[in-house]
């Protein structure tokens, strides 16, 4: 299987999610950032990994998923709110929006580490963001657990790609 990993990450968190399904994930394999992304035409699955800007995936990211067409997609994110949080949930539907033509071989999200610099200014907006009340809890993110938990879902989607 030829599978291209794209990634952007403004903390390090996606990158580090990326890494670790570059790990996972076996045959001949790709990982680049988002802007030194190659064509997504000519492989067996699409990996991408994404940070959340307003409740939808980063600029380049969204750019980049206007490109994937009818590819095997698998989607992942790192964010500020908790997991599972109608935000993150939102903000992956948007996602898949992006890309309507693509096979969704499925999604996985988890809180990120928000910056403290980044923190301090999203405090200061009025409305404050849905999130900034998980942001907290986000410290330490992603984690081993939340490695694993990834691992599990891209082995989970890895069969839906034989169908």
């Amino acid at each position: 299987m030829k599978t291209l990993i794209v990634y952007s990450s403004q903390t390090g968190n996606t990158q580090k999610m990326a890494e670790a399904v570059n790990g996972l994930i076996s045959g001949e394999k790709t990982l680049c950032p988002v802007d030194k992304a190659p064509d997504p035409a000519g492989f067996d699955l699409v990996v991408l990994g994404f940070w959340l800007m307003g409740g939808k995936p980063d600029p380049k990211s969204s750019n980049y998923l206007a490109k994937v067409g009818d590819a095997n997609l698998f989607l992942f994110a790192t964010h500020g709110a908790a997991a599972g949080s109608a935000h993150a949930i939102k903000a992956m539907a948007h996602a898949k929006s992006l890309a309507p033509s693509a096979q969704i071989a499925g999604t996985f999200s988890c809180p990120g580490e928000v910056s403290p610099t980044f923190l301090e200014k999203a405090l200061k907006k009025d409305p404050p963001p849905p999130w900034i009340g998980d942001a907290p809890a986000a410290a330490g993110h992603p984690d081993s657990t939340d490695i694993a938990h990834l691992a599990e879902a891209v082995k989970a989607a890895l069969p839906a790609l034989a169908a």
